[in-house]
């Protein structure tokens, strides 16, 4: 009796383990399945996109940029001491040759004084030594001599004389005075900046263009100008320079001069706007993509294409910029499908899943 009991005991703690391994094997799978599909769409990333299609642009292509000074300098003295007077303040007009300083100069003078005696006394002995040489009385050699004597006396004064003028700083540009470093009273040396001088009678608006535009540009050029701050107002420019040689960004430096009304200001934001046909009106179907597919930026040149429900990593050449759109000149076929927003969390191989 004892024994049966003992057996019944075992059967049930069997078909109690039994159950419970049944149990658990039954949640495991289905917490399988459960993670599987969860895994399946965190592998699949959420990405908007659009293909690679033709529009038809206007051939004018427009550049940002600086204007800066058409001349602007930075007066340094050219000797040592104190300064006696200012003559310009900053904000003032000056002209060509105009005085806008004085160093004290009574040291200088009296070398000067000096230089001159020094000239009338080799003029003397000079004079008295070409008259002894015609009768014989001094040597060719005595009278070379004296001659030397009165050039390098001359010479003393004229450099004297260089000293004497320096003290007076003048203006070797016409403009504006942006920047005064001086007060009465100060000591300067030989290369103490004074004064800062610029010219904004006219103005260099300085962009640089890409490679696919720069050889549709000449010398000489007339560009549409426009200022951010002065919408309501319109310039004309002319092309002055155009780099021979690219940057590391491979775009080509230019500049165009435009002359000023007063209103423009060195600094300040500006817009070239560059025609490549004679008639503005004339468009053609380009190549582009949104802007936003490219991965931190157009300059960058890199895109995300999607083949196959996978992200592909591309590198692109890309030509001007209009609008929102980028016109592409090659690295993508016909109708291509470009990410345009999800890229921060894609990497090359990616599964992706598009959202229209």
């Amino acid at each position: 009796m004892k024994l049966v009991k003992t057996l019944l005991w075992i059967v049930a703690a069997i078909a109690l383990l039994g159950g419970g391994y049944y149990i658990i094997t039954k949640n495991k799978a289905k917490q399988d399945e459960e993670v599987a599909i969860v895994a399946s769409k965190i592998e699949e990333i959420t990405v908007n996109t659009a293909k690679l299609e033709y529009k038809d642009l206007s051939a004018d292509f427009s550049v940002n940029g600086n204007f800066e000074p058409i001349q602007e300098m930075t007066f340094p003295s050219e000797m040592s001491g104190r300064i006696v007077r200012v003559l310009v303040d900053e904000g003032d007009y000056v002209r060509v040759g105009q005085t806008l300083a004085t160093i004290k100069k009574d040291a200088i003078e009296i070398d000067m004084s000096q230089a001159q005696n020094n000239l009338q006394n080799a003029i003397i002995d000079n004079q008295r030594y070409e008259n002894a040489y015609k009768t014989g009385g001094v040597t060719k050699q005595q009278v070379d001599h004296s001659r030397l004597q009165l050039k390098n006396a001359r010479a003393a004064v004229e450099a004297q004389g260089v000293r004497v003028r320096d003290t007076n700083v003048k203006a070797t540009i016409a403009g504006i005075v942006n920047k005064r470093y001086i007060e009465p009273g100060s000591v300067v040396n030989p290369g103490a900046q004074m004064f800062d001088i610029v010219n904004v009678s006219r103005l260099k608006l300085k962009v640089s263009v890409n490679e696919s535009e720069i050889v549709n540009l000449r010398i000489g050029q007339n560009v549409k100008v426009t200022a951010s701050v002065l919408p309501d107002d319109e310039f004309v420019g002319k092309i002055t320079f155009i780099a021979p040689k690219a940057d590391a960004s491979l775009s080509f430096p230019v500049e165009i001069e435009v002359s000023n009304n007063n209103k423009l200001k060195a600094g300040m934001y500006g817009t070239a706007v560059f025609s490549t046909s004679e008639d503005p009106t004339v468009t053609k179907a380009l190549p582009v993509i949104p802007a936003k597919a490219f991965v931190n930026g157009v300059s960058s040149n890199t895109v995300f294409v999607v083949e196959n429900g996978v992200s592909k990593l591309t590198k692109v050449v890309s030509g001007r910029v209009v609008g929102d759109y980028v016109e592409i000149l090659s690295g993508l076929k016909q109708s291509a499908e470009v990410v345009t927003a999800g890229q921060i969390n894609l990497t090359d191989g990616e599964k992706v899943k598009v959202v229209k």
